[in-house]
């Protein structure tokens, strides 16, 4: 197993745990229930939808990692890619509240060194899975 490849899921399962974190945050602080109106800065389809692409995205790319077919290292790039815009939505909307300070449901309680650790990583993760795609199509 290459070693761009291996510390590329490595960063990407860390990535992961934060976000973990960050969901049980706001479930724990009421999640849903908490939103005062319908229209919010956090639809629950954005809420959901990033996390269950980069599941996808990691998933896919774990196939990759195991078989080396370079299709998997696309789709799971593809997949990271979708999930990274929608949690750029996600922090621009939460930047937008004043980084949480006016937000208004339960996003309100959460950490900003987490949601910078989680970001941070993340391109980190995209970096390296574009490096170690391209290099694997270059092989191929």
């Amino acid at each position: 197993m290459p070693q761009l490849e291996l510390v590329a899921t490595v960063i990407w399962a860390g990535t992961a745990l934060f976000g973990l974190y960050l969901m049980f945050a706001w479930l724990s602080q009421g999640g849903l229930r908490r939103q005062v109106t319908r229209v919010t800065l956090f639809p629950a389809s954005l809420l959901f939808a990033h996390p269950t692409l980069a599941s996808i995205g990691l998933a896919v790319w774990i196939a990759f990692v195991f078989t080396m077919r370079v299709s998997y290292a696309w789709i799971g790039f593809g997949a990271l890619s979708a999930s990274v815009l929608l949690g750029f939505v996600m922090l621009t909307r939460w930047l937008e509240s004043g980084s949480g300070r006016h937000a208004r449901g339960a996003e309100q309680q959460f950490p900003a060194r987490i949601i910078a650790t989680h970001g941070v990583i993340g391109l980190a993760t995209f970096a390296l899975v574009l490096i170690a795609s391209t290099l694997a199509t270059n092989h191929h």
